[in-house]
Parts: structure tokens; sequence; C-alpha cells
């Protein structure tokens, strides 16, 4: 799709245990360097296969996604779990060898700031609204967002202000209250605001993997290797970036995917500008008999259901994983939420800035004048989603590989974040060398026209031999499409 070519390269205890190699799992590459750790701790949560991970090197700039937390690890380490998952099933459906994986941290870095490098017709999009921030309180910092209308006038319902109220007027009145009590009259109110926290000692999982059932999987015909999920139906139920870049991945790699919001709630046109490569999408009321009468016709032969709900949030549809696999066994449900599944703040709304608030990030990324910091990227959005796309293609390869049966996977901006507090180490790997290589962005963007208009883009960082350069079609206008397979 793309106009120029793309540059040359420069758990729990019902966890399923690492499948039988595929053809050519058992030959590394010449010279492979050890495992990359953050890589390697991914992929083992993903339950992949440990001898593939001989296959993924890296390579392109190392001055990139500069922060004090190991993002740049993170950000590579997610991608190249993805990149190994699609090469995976890549063997599995044409029948050579495991293709070797090779990440470029260029690209990466790229394609974890996405939303910034894109330009529709030349515009820039807004990445926040003036209300979304950080504001100082009577007894420290409190992070809100508020970019979108509805959750604008929530905020400002919560705090008892007019419709029309301005950054400095809110400055004014968050300085003479506690964090926390704002946070907890947001919450109440369903707007969204968090008080900016220290580390805490919580660890939680970066992803839950558990089969179902032990339903055969549906035969898939052969397929190239730049297309492993070529055939498979994905029903895309998320909004704001994770759940996108998951599907918008999952589309890249040949699946068909069918992007469904509800009506009443709109996607603002440059978030789906940037995560709606390569996908359909409709807007169905699942409220409505006619709307739910839809979905279960399409349900009927979807092999995937991506959600990035709040726990609680579907199930008065009958959308809850449970549901959904009884319904449809051998199905692969993949969930997304902020804040974890489990605890006080489980059924909380979130964002990757106030889970970076929440979890300690924000205060441990600060300045010195004491002020919250944020990460160079989104990277608990960006990171969680490639983790989703790998969860989705590893579950894909598992059934079709002696262990058939629908998959419950279910992740969290949160777990995530945990991951790069407490399991990624800070400094670089021995087995890198070091590369003066300089990070320049433009290698990694491209152009073409869609019905946004003219639309300048970052590439896909999804690195194996014979994986695809670009998107098969450009995203249409949210909504527009009919809530139907193609």
């Amino acid at each position: 799709m793309t106009d120029r070519p793309l540059p040359a390269p420069s758990g729990p205890d019902d966890r399923l245990p690492p499948p039988a190699g595929l053809p050519g799992a058992d030959l590394p590459a010449p010279g492979a360097p050890a495992a990359d750790l953050p890589t390697a701790d991914a992929w083992r949560a993903l339950g992949g296969p440990a001898e593939l991970l001989e296959r993924v090197s890296f390579h392109g700039p190392d001055a990139v996604l500069p922060s004090r937390l190991p993002v740049r690890r993170l950000a590579r380490a997610t991608v190249a779990a993805c990149s190994l998952a699609a090469a995976e099933l890549a063997a599995l459906r044409s029948g050579g060898p495991v293709p070797r994986v090779r990440i470029d941290q260029g690209a990466v870095a790229t394609a974890f700031v996405s939303e910034r490098h894109l330009r529709i017709d030349g515009r820039a999009p807004v990445s926040f609204a003036p209300l979304s921030g950080f504001w100082p309180t009577t007894d420290g910092w409190l992070r809100t967002h508020a970019n979108y209308p509805h959750h604008r006038d929530r905020l400002l319902t919560a705090l008892g202000l007019p419709g029309d109220t301005g950054p400095e007027r809110l400055a004014a009145v968050l300085r003479e209250l506690p964090a926390a009590a704002v946070q907890e009259r947001a919450y109440a109110a369903g707007a969204l605001a968090v008080a900016v926290a220290p580390v805490r000692d919580t660890v939680l999982p970066l992803v839950d993997v558990r089969a179902v059932d032990t339903t055969a999987p549906r035969p898939l015909a052969p397929a190239s290797v730049g297309q492993p999920a070529a055939g498979i139906r994905v029903l895309d139920l998320t909004r704001v970036i994770a759940g996108p870049v998951a599907t918008r991945t999952l589309a890249l790699l040949g699946a068909e995917v069918l992007r469904l919001d509800p009506p009443r709630l709109p996607e603002a046109d440059d978030a789906h500008a940037d995560t709606g490569f390569g996908k359909r999408s409709a807007r169905l009321d699942l409220a409505d008999g006619a709307g739910r009468a839809a979905f279960e016709d399409l349900l009927a032969t979807a092999d995937v259901v991506v959600t990035g709900y709040r726990p609680g949030a579907l199930d008065a549809y009958g959308l809850a994983a449970g549901a959904l696999l009884a319904r449809r066994p051998g199905l692969v449900v993949a969930e997304l939420n902020a804040w974890g599944w489990s605890g006080p703040w489980a059924g909380r709304r979130g964002f990757d800035s106030l889970v970076q608030a929440g979890c300690g990030i924000a205060a441990t990324e600060a300045g010195a004048d004491g002020r919250p910091g944020a990460l160079p990227a989104q990277a608990l959005d960006h990171g969680t989603g490639y983790l989703v796309a790998a969860g989705v293609l590893r579950a894909l390869t598992e059934q079709r590989t002696g262990r058939p049966g629908g998959r419950h996977l279910r992740y969290s901006l949160a777990g995530t974040a945990s991951w790069l507090l407490h399991g990624i180490a800070p400094t670089a790997d021995p087995h890198l060398p070091p590369d003066e290589e300089r990070y320049d962005p433009a290698r990694w963007l491209t152009e073409t026209d869609a019905p946004y208009g003219r639309l300048r883009y970052a590439l896909p960082p999804v690195g194996y031999d014979g994986a695809p350069a670009d998107w098969s079609r450009p995203p249409g206008r949210w909504g527009t499409d009919a809530p139907r397979w193609s």
C-alpha cells in the first residue's frame, strides 16, 4: 500500500506448556546471540517454545525512546515476541522452517509513537486536550484525561465547574484540593483523574493464558509466509491504542478484522486514521435486538474476539469471555483493561497516561523540579497491543499443534507497567554491541491516500524473513462499513 518501499533493514497452574517444535524450530540461526532477556520473559509468559528465541536478533539505532525506565527494551521485546509468534504460525501455514526474526529498533521506536508521526493532509493531530495533563494539588499531583468530550464534561461536573472552564480555572481549583479526593470524586462521576503515586511493590502478571475446552480447530488452508493469519476472522471490540494496535497488527498479517463500536460512542477520526489500517469498521447497537442478532451472526464464524473494556462492562450484552466461549467453542478471546483483573481498581476506567500516574511511572520519571514525568511513548498501550497480537497468534498455532480448544487471554496496562517497573533490568545486554547509527524516524515513515486524506504514517515494526512491509489498505472512515464479514 505504500507509495515507496520499506527501507532496507539497517503463570498460573492452568497455563499451557510449550508446544512441540514446528519445522525448523530446532535450527538456530547461525551465530545467533543468547536470548534477549525481556524478549525471553515475554515469550515464556505466552507459552512459546524456548528454542525459537535463538532465531531473534536486533539491529538499528540504540539511542531511541530515552527514559529512566527501560522503555526501549520493553518496546523491542514486545515487537520481537509478536514477530516470533507470527513467524511460528507462518511456518505452520506454509510448511517451511520458522523464519528468522530481525527487529529494527528504529522501526520499533517510530511505531511506538505512531500517533505523533501521523499527518492528515499535512495536519498534526492533537494528542492531548487542554484539560488533560498533570496538575498540582494541595498534597501532590493529579493526572487527568479529558480527550473525549464526555470525559471532559464529567470531570467538570465532578468539580462543580461550568462547561466552558479552561485550563487556568481548572488549575486554580485543583490547587486547593487533595489529589485523592479529586480522584474519587472523578471516579464517582465517570470521569478520569488519578493521583500521582509512588511505585508499589505489587507485581502483576504480564498475561494470563488459559485453555478452555478441547474443540478441534477449524482447518486452515496453506498460507504464505507474509500472511500467516490469512483466513482468520477477528471481531475487534476495542478502543484507544492498545486494542486497536493489536488488531491493526493482526490485519497486517492477513486476518480479516472487523471493528465494532456502539453508535453513541464515536471514535476520534484522528485515532482511527492511526490504528484503522487493514480493518473494516462498523457501528452496532448491542442494546438493540437487531444489533444483537447481527453480532451473533458474526460470532458464529469468528475465530478471535478482542475486547478492551472494563471487567463487567460487556457482561450485560452476553459478551463476557465465558459466555462467548460457551456459545462459540474453540474461540480465542483476548481481553485487556487498564488496571488488572482483581482488586479495588479492576473496574475503573483508565488510559496509558493514568496508569503511568497510578503505578509509579510518573513519579519515577519526575523532573528535578518534582513535576511528574511521562514515558517517551505511550509504551504501555503499544507494548500491550503487540503482546495481545502475539498471544492470539500463539493461540492459533497451539490449537493446530496438538492443543485444540478455546483460549482465554487476559492482559492489562497495569500488568505491562509492572513488568517495566519490576521485571526488566535497565542495563543493556552485554551481547549487543553499541550502535552509533543515528535515529531518523523519516526512514520508517511513508504516505498514502485514504478516505481521511493524504496520510503520513509509521510503517509496521513486525520483522521476520518474509514479513509484510505494510498494510494491504489504508483506514476507511470510522463506522461506515456494514456489520458483516467481507
